[in-house]
């Protein structure tokens, strides 16, 4: 018994040591950790932020952002800058309107000069109130009419300041991150809405074309390519580019697209439509249309068929012009449900190749089959979660986001009218991470998207963008390189814009997170 307990203590000893011996050497042949990459570095420090408003807004704050690819010139220009400009030409205010007027001003009949708001604190906070929907509270007067009442408003104080409204966007632009912008609005001041409504209706579309472009429109469009000449050079003297401390906002490409009051009269409407398409298929800096104004007014409604018909017309005469439209920016509170198609129609009829809104895009017939499509043939949509809120109300569960995350539909966020929601690219990151629960790889995603559905010219960057895989001529080049190592990715981005764009865009990702 004694002999076998001794056995038994002296084999446990020698297997004591045999692992004491050996630990050291089985150790070493594990496999060492995977490196933590900066991007995951970074996706872990949003995690343990993103309930802390604060630090996430900074975060956010100073985060690539890509493109806005939804913004209205009018629209992004804060009332503040409205009410100087008013000043500086001129006008009247009307007080019992709150908007304002033409001189020549009347203080005793209740429209005294511009400047009496610089006196006056209380006026001066009553027009930033109407100018915008700061402070709003729905009442009497919902959302969706007080912000777009707000236009007619300080619609006089835009006349002739195309070119500081231009800098203040870019400016705020440049403060979000953002490296390119395409703008909303109209170059030619609607001398192409005149013609059309001088020469009247005419339901032979292709007649109707010729009889613009004889009457005047080629010189309307030749006249808007100089307007743009001179508009961007007063911009760039303001903004000091080529200078020395020159401001942030020279760096933030800016692109236009031609908006269409598409609230007119149906001749109105196709001489802008048909202006919007000759001018981008002749001026680069025109990169496509869009139709504007209020969807649920009455003549967008009852014409919305027609307007549709006029792009597909069009569209097969100009192939190679891009459309974006306003689409689904709807409810059931402003329309019957048989007006809830426009999303379909518009990329079915209208050929477009993102969508504006697309807050109605469940209530469409058959949705699932919609989004599908739209995940199918690649139809971004511009999302911008502030501006359905303030005039839709419509926010959290009840907007299509997640809707669209799930069915693959690439996605953008926008600003579409910041002055007038009084808010920011960052805000539009903000919302969508606090509300939905987004991981730092999503807004990455969004950013990255922006530059690949822009329409700027050329070869993307990416073989596919929703999986990061570059393309084959910049597949192994190393972004922290800052220029491509091969000779072929070099090749690529000096023949693509948009490629050019894209790697700068991840040059911005590969400083941002290697602070983290």
């Amino acid at each position: 018994m004694l002999v076998s307990r001794s056995l038994k203590f002296l084999r446990i000893s020698l297997l004591t040591v045999f692992i004491a011996i050996h630990a050291p050497f089985a150790s070493s042949q594990k496999k060492p950790a995977p490196a933590v990459s900066a991007e995951q570095k970074t996706a872990r420090y949003f995690d343990s932020i993103r309930n802390q408003p604060l630090l996430l807004h900074a975060f956010l704050q100073q985060m690539p952002k890509g493109a806005d690819l939804h913004n209205h010139l009018s629209g992004a220009v804060y009332a503040e800058s409205f009410i100087k400009f008013a000043v500086q030409d001129g006008l009247c205010v009307d007080r019992a309107a709150l908007a304002l007027t033409q001189p020549p001003c009347d203080p005793a009949a209740g429209k005294p000069p511009a400047s009496a708001a610089l006196q006056d604190s209380i006026l001066y906070s009553h027009l930033l109130d109407a100018f915008s929907m700061r402070q709003f509270v729905p009442g009497l007067e919902s959302g969706h009419d007080h912000f777009f009442s707000t236009f007619g408003k300080f619609g006089p104080a835009t006349n002739g300041h195309t070119p500081e409204m231009l800098v203040e966007a870019r400016s705020r632009a440049a403060a979000g991150h953002l490296q390119y912008m395409e703008i909303m609005f109209n170059p030619d001041g609607g001398a192409a809405a005149r013609l059309g409504a001088s020469l009247g209706w005419n339901d032979d579309l292709s007649k109707l074309r010729e009889q613009l472009l004889s009457s005047g429109l080629t010189k309307i469009v030749a006249d808007a390519s100089k307007f743009l000449d001179d508009t961007e050079k007063k911009e760039q003297e303001e903004l000091r580019c080529g200078q020395p401390k020159s401001d942030p906002g020279c760096n933030v490409q800016a692109r236009y697209l031609y908006q269409v009051a598409r609230g007119l009269p149906k001749e109105m409407v196709f001489a802008q439509i048909l202006a919007g398409f000759d001018l981008a298929s002749k001026d680069p800096r025109v990169v496509g249309l869009n139709l504007v104004m209020p969807e649920d007014a009455y003549l967008p409604i009852r014409d919305f068929t027609l307007h549709m018909g006029m792009l597909d017309f069009l569209h097969g005469v100009y192939p190679k012009v891009h459309i974006t439209l306003h689409a689904g920016e709807l409810t059931q509170n402003l329309v019957p449900p048989e007006e809830l198609f426009h999303v379909r129609a518009s990329i079915e009829q209208g050929h477009a190749e993102r969508i504006g809104h697309g807050v109605d895009v469940m209530q469409e017939s058959d949705p699932e089959a919609l989004l599908r499509m739209m995940s199918h043939h690649n139809v971004l949509v511009e999302i911008c979660l502030t501006s359905n809120d303030v005039i839709l109300n419509v926010t959290g569960d009840h907007h299509p986001l997640p809707m669209y995350l799930k069915f693959g539909v690439p996605v953008a966020l926008a600003t579409d009218d910041p002055g007038v929601s009084r808010g920011d690219i960052t805000q539009e990151f903000e919302r969508a991470a606090e509300t939905y629960h987004l991981k730092y790889r999503d807004l990455k995603k969004f950013a990255r998207a922006s530059l690949e559905y822009s329409f700027l010219p050329g070869e993307s960057l990416w073989k596919t963008a929703a999986t990061s895989q570059r393309a084959a001529a910049c597949a192994t080049d190393k972004i922290s390189a800052r220029k491509p190592s091969s000779a072929r990715c070099a090749a690529m981005l000096a023949a693509s814009e948009k490629a050019q764009t894209q790697w700068k865009l991840e040059e911005a990702f590969a400083d941002f997170e290697s602070r983290f």
